[in-house]
């Protein structure tokens, strides 16, 4: 199956610095059957065809290793997309926070809390948090790992993606300005 919403996206992806080299993912459901997802170790903006995975049973060993993740949430969740990234300032704010709440107008409509997850990539744990996660907020932080993001498409999911990214870059702003106030 080819779809061109895959190298779309993983090039606004890539050119936003949300992902970089072959790191990050992103799968599109298949009813009630499973999903496609990227190949593993292909790059987001050149993903080539991206590989099925059913709903039950075992993942083909070409597919994602995060394919976990997203086996579980299209399991406990109507999304129909999710974007896995590696957006830096995400990142960086959940090795100290448990979640993140974000000081922005855009981001305060649209996800106004963004959970931080524990769990190693790859895990069946991690799976399970994002999983639960995402029930309550469009996007969560998995701790030193990178975001999850899922809609209805994967336009919907790249705009959650890209929104975390953006209000954590604004809260460390944020931080940096109120720490100069008080030093004055």
């Amino acid at each position: 199956m080819h779809n061109p919403d895959f190298e779309r996206i993983g090039k606004r992806l890539f050119a936003e610095g949300l992902v970089s080299a072959n790191f990050g993912n992103m799968s599109v459901r298949k009813g009630d059957e499973g999903f496609f997802i990227k190949r593993a170790g292909a790059y987001l903006d050149i993903p080539g065809a991206p590989i099925f995975v059913p709903l039950e049973g075992s993942a083909p060993k070409e597919a994602s290793s995060e394919y976990r993740v997203h086996r579980a949430v299209y399991k406990k969740s109507p999304h129909a997309a999710v974007i896995h990234a590696h957006p830096p300032y995400a990142v960086a704010i959940s090795l100290v926070f448990d979640e993140v709440i974000p000081k922005d107008s855009e981001e305060e409509m649209f996800c106004p809390m963004i959970p931080v997850v524990q769990g190693r990539p790859g895990t069946d744990e991690l799976a399970e948090r994002v999983a639960q996660g995402l029930k309550f907020a469009p996007v969560v932080i998995a701790r030193g790992h990178g975001t999850f993001a899922a809609g209805k498409t994967l336009d919907e999911a790249y705009m959650f993606t890209s929104l975390a990214e953006h209000s954590c870059r604004v809260l460390i702003l944020f931080e940096l300005f109120r720490q100069k106030q008080k030093n004055k």
